[in-house]
């Protein structure tokens, strides 16, 4: 007797059948989905934040530098008299037979 002839299609059809997520399956990726999504928000968010801190600290050397340009400017001046007459006239000094006025409306 010869063996039942096996049709090719339904044995390989069955053998090929994936296995189906699982609905928990599914809900636990839409899930990590999800928190991945919402943690990378938050360090782009993070991530401005620290931007705008660091212009601001750049924008505060910026500042000091010149600062310190002025002061090292004042110290190398020092001994000139225009200099010294401008720092006499920045702390309220007048030349003899000056008059001072005072603007008191601001």
């Amino acid at each position: 007797m010869r063996p039942a002839a096996v049709r090719p299609g339904r044995g390989e059809k069955s053998a090929m059948r994936l296995k189906r997520a699982s609905f928990l399956t599914k809900i636990v990726v839409l899930v990590l989905l999800i928190y991945m999504a919402t943690s990378l928000l938050d360090l782009r968010g993070k991530i401005q934040g620290v931007q705008d801190q660091r212009d601001t600290l750049a924008q505060q050397v910026t500042d000091q530098q010149l600062k310190n340009q002025q002061l090292e400017d004042a110290i190398e001046n020092s001994d000139d008299p225009a200099m010294l007459e401008q720092v006499a006239r920045d702390r309220g000094f007048v030349k003899q037979g000056e008059e001072l006025y005072i603007d008191v409306a601001n």
